[in-house]
């Protein structure tokens, strides 16, 4: 305070009567968003000043008029990327119904330039197919000849010349069919292996130490897949074969929490490396009977990406208890529940007992965090706050502050 003079000591009378209660807030928490507008929580509680001490009253004691927002805004940098989009295609049909297509860019928001997609991975994008009509056909306008019976066309159920090829080429891989959906290892010997299941690998969680992936003739454009390995370990998957025709805009994708490429060209005997214990696979196909061909192993990760009091959780239930910290971890340490499921289903959390205290600055330190991956959205809970939360996507993760 040099050089402002300072004041003298000296003795005043003071009113002992308590003060009107008045609204407290605790500092705001962490941002929603990384980049761009997001949401803070901040507590607010009613107090009153009685003898030099806060003392928590009744919220309908406080003038309700002036409350102060639980949830406030927050800006804590301005995002640098964006997506941006081709115009659309020329309608997949002549007559009828069809579909429009449109490519999908990461932009840098000052230099407008490419970059990769990753960049962009926690913003929102709009969709990329939609449906159009140019009327109805000649072949049905009018009615049918006398007689003439309309026949159910059904997708064939076997797999194709090329399929069986290939199911025989790798057949001696040192692979267990165990590894893959359990449809696939139905039956025996030739009559069992034309019958085996070659949709449902989309939207399923390979939990396997190794194994084959055959995402070639899946009936969806977009199939997703998932494998899972103890936090210890990381995978190594490599493509064994790809039919994906790069000039229609086929592409597979490969992210997890620390490692995400996307490619089309070049792929087989490509390596991908997680570089943690889980990755998920998304692949998009234009034409029929298009894809790729993976085999994937694990071993124990070269380096350490988890904490020691992090657990991991496949589903598809399961309970979340505070994880205890160990005495020589220090209070910088943050324990971490990972919850990953098939990417065709979706994950509710449901806080049964909280209790991270109400008095004092606690409240600003004890906290939940839990972050939907595949939007990278997250929201926080205090006090003795029960709740219910649910993912837009496959992943989530817990965090527990203090």
């Amino acid at each position: 305070c040099h050089p402002v003079p300072k004041p003298e000591n000296r003795m005043e009378v003071c009113d002992l009567n308590p003060c009107p209660p008045r609204w407290k807030v605790t500092p705001a928490g962490p941002c929603s968003s990384s980049c761009g507008l997001g949401l803070a929580v901040q507590l607010v509680s009613c107090v009153q000043i009685h003898q030099g001490r806060e003392v928590l009253q009744e919220e309908h004691l406080c003038p309700v008029a002036e409350k102060p927002l639980t949830r406030v805004p927050c800006v804590i940098r301005t995002c640098s990327y964006e997506w941006s989009f081709s115009e659309w295609s020329e309608c997949s049909t002549s007559c009828g119904n069809g579909i429009q297509t449109r490519q999908d860019f990461c932009l840098h928001s000052l230099t407008r330039k490419h970059v990769e997609p990753v960049f962009c991975r926690r913003f929102p994008k709009a969709s990329v197919v939609r449906g159009c009509s140019l009327g109805s056909c000649p072949e049905q306008v009018g009615t049918r000849p006398p007689g003439a019976e309309l026949q159910p066309v059904t997708p064939a159920t076997h797999p194709t010349a090329a399929a069986a090829a290939r199911e025989e080429r790798y057949k001696d891989l040192d692979v267990p069919l165990s590894a893959m959906p359990q449809e696939w290892s139905k039956g025996g010997g030739e009559e069992g292996a034309a019958k085996r299941c070659f949709q449902c690998v989309c939207g399923k969680l390979f939990l396997n130490a190794t194994g084959i992936i055959n995402m070639t003739g899946v009936e969806s454009s977009d199939c997703t897949v998932a494998i899972g390995r103890p936090l210890r370990e990381e995978i190594t998957l490599r493509i064994l074969e790809s039919s994906l025709n790069c000039s229609a805009g086929e592409v597979v994708l490969f992210s997890g929490r620390m490692m995400w490429r996307t490619g089309c060209r070049k792929l087989p005997l490509s390596l991908i490396n997680s570089r943690t214990n889980t990755l998920i696979v998304k692949q998009r196909v234009v034409l029929p009977g298009n894809g790729v061909i993976l085999q994937y192993n694990s071993r124990t990760a070269a380096k350490k990406y988890y904490q020691d009091c992090d657990k991991q959780l496949f589903g598809p239930q399961g309970e979340i208890v505070n994880p205890v910290q160990l005495p020589d971890q220090g209070q910088e340490v943050v324990c971490r529940t990972f919850i990953d499921v098939a990417p065709q289903h979706r994950i509710a959390i449901r806080a049964l007992y909280t209790d991270l205290g109400t008095e004092g600055n606690q409240t600003h330190f004890n906290y939940i965090l839990v972050r939907d991956v595949s939007t990278m959205k997250t929201m926080v809970f205090r006090g003795k706050q029960q709740f219910l939360w649910q993912s837009t996507g496959s992943q989530a993760e817990i965090e527990f502050h203090e």
